[in-house]
């Protein structure tokens, strides 16, 4: 995957550990290992247990991964269907996006 340190900062390739056990991701894994798959959620399904959902962003920090990227969630409440991607690869930017010195923040209080 793509990201980067920090806010803004220079973005770079990481390398993405294996998902945690027991998470969304790890039971997918198991299932349908080297495919790609959508799931459609009836009410009675396994996605109705709570369960950990890995959750990358812009900003992204390997080495406490295993304790600061998943969420708990229901899947089956918060999505109607899910695609899943076993594996991926991270993608090329056409360029590197840099921020004018001049800027103002926007978030939180846009000083």
């Amino acid at each position: 995957m793509i990201a980067s340190d920090f806010w803004g900062g220079p973005v770079r390739r990481m390398p993405v550990p294996g998902a945690r056990s027991d998470s969304v991701e790890d039971l997918l894994h198991e299932a349908v290992p080297d495919d790609d798959s959508l799931f459609v959620f009836p009410d009675s399904s396994w996605a109705s247990q709570v369960r950990g959902h890995r959750a990358i962003g812009v900003v992204y920090h390997p080495s406490t991964e295993r304790t600061s990227n998943y969420v708990p969630t229901i899947l089956g409440k918060r999505y109607d269907a899910f695609v899943h991607c076993d594996h991926t690869d991270a993608l090329n930017p056409l360029h590197q996006f840099e921020h004018a010195q001049s800027e103002l923040q926007t978030y939180p209080s846009a000083e």
